[in-house]
């Protein structure tokens, strides 16, 4: 692409934490600050103008701060209404009284060009899968704030903070996180059938081969919200985090192996329930055993299952209702 190189990357291997914080205040040191994640350390020299975004959710972060960015990826699920914006999104670019910015086509990977055209100051994707090839090509366009460790697996709070600190917003990022931790007490405390209970985010289920159980496990940032929700995480997906690894699966032959499990939450149908009660290995399984199943669609409930920081506010009350509606069936 014949892209100028903007800024300068120190590679500094097994470093994961940020070690600056990026605002200029009275408490807080000045520009260049160091943001470091797996791929070495991001120097950003001035405080960024014009905001880009790669992957999901990130552009939630610039956007729930005030900033419009001038690019960020179109919506490839969840969407309703086909304009490529999921509604909390539209509906804070409305509050900001902004156009909607560039969206880039991520369907076959990030569109460098697409991204390049918006001359981005910064581009922020702590949460995304981007490989180190990717990162080298956007580190060509401007600095990259990529995720702490292991693709897509920055929660909520670790996005908002990266994302945040990149735009020269650390506090401000804090007290986001602070605002929507207080949503989240909140209402799981207005359920309290949840507290005991383990949660399975199954993450493909295919009618046509039930042989295999497809699952996230305790490293994906769909199960880490159940823990805020006060929901525990079964054995088999805490033991196929500890191979780096945010999704698993098991053979529905190993169907023991979820015992624990007292609820299960996946994307389907009310006909999916049906199938997986009659089928001879997952009916025996105690959530399905008692139908302590969410289904979710492919619609802005389904797609906030993996909480960013506008969708949680906007979803958290329903999700929140199906998931203790299920506990209310565990036994």
């Amino acid at each position: 692409m014949g892209l100028p190189i903007r800024f300068a990357v120190t590679v500094l291997a097994g470093l994961l934490a940020i070690t600056a914080s990026p605002n200029a205040g009275a408490d807080e040191p000045g520009y260049p600050i160091e943001i470091d994640h797996a791929f070495g350390t991001t120097i950003v020299e001035k405080k960024p103008e014009r905001v880009a975004t790669v992957a999901w959710a990130n552009h939630e972060v610039p956007l729930a701060l005030g900033i419009v960015p001038v690019g960020f990826a179109r919506a490839d699920f969840g969407d309703d209404d086909g304009d490529g914006l999921l509604p909390w999104v539209e509906e804070k670019l409305t509050d900001l009284e902004a156009k909607t910015p560039v969206l880039f086509d991520e369907g076959d990977g990030i569109d460098f060009e697409a991204v390049a055209s918006t001359n981005p100051d910064i581009i922020l994707a702590a949460y995304s899968g981007l490989s180190r090839s990717d990162y080298d090509m956007l580190s060509r366009i401007a600095p990259v704030v990529a995720y702490p460790e292991t693709a897509w697996s920055t929660d909520w709070r670790e996005m908002i903070r990266l994302n945040s600190r990149g735009l020269g917003m650390s506090s401000e990022g804090e007290h986001l996180v602070a605002d929507i931790e207080a949503q989240i007490s909140k209402t799981a405390a207005a359920h309290p059938t949840l507290q005991g209970k383990t949660a399975l985010f199954v993450s493909h289920l295919d009618v046509t081969n039930l042989s295999m159980v497809n699952f996230y496990t305790a490293s994906d940032t769909r199960v880490k919200f159940f823990r805020d929700l006060g929901l525990g995480v079964p054995a088999v997906a805490q033991q196929a985090a500890e191979a780096g690894r945010f999704a698993g699966s098991i053979s529905a032959e190993r169907i023991d192996e979820f015992d624990d499990v007292d609820i299960i939450v996946s994307y389907g149908n009310p006909e999916m329930m049906e199938t997986l009660s009659l089928n001879p290995l997952l009916s025996k399984m105690p959530a399905i055993e008692n139908e302590a199943v969410v289904l979710l669609g492919r619609d802005p409930l389904g797609t906030a299952a993996n909480p960013t920081p506008l969708s949680i506010p906007w979803v958290l009350d329903r999700y929140v209702a199906r998931l203790a509606d299920a506990a209310g069936k565990a036994r």
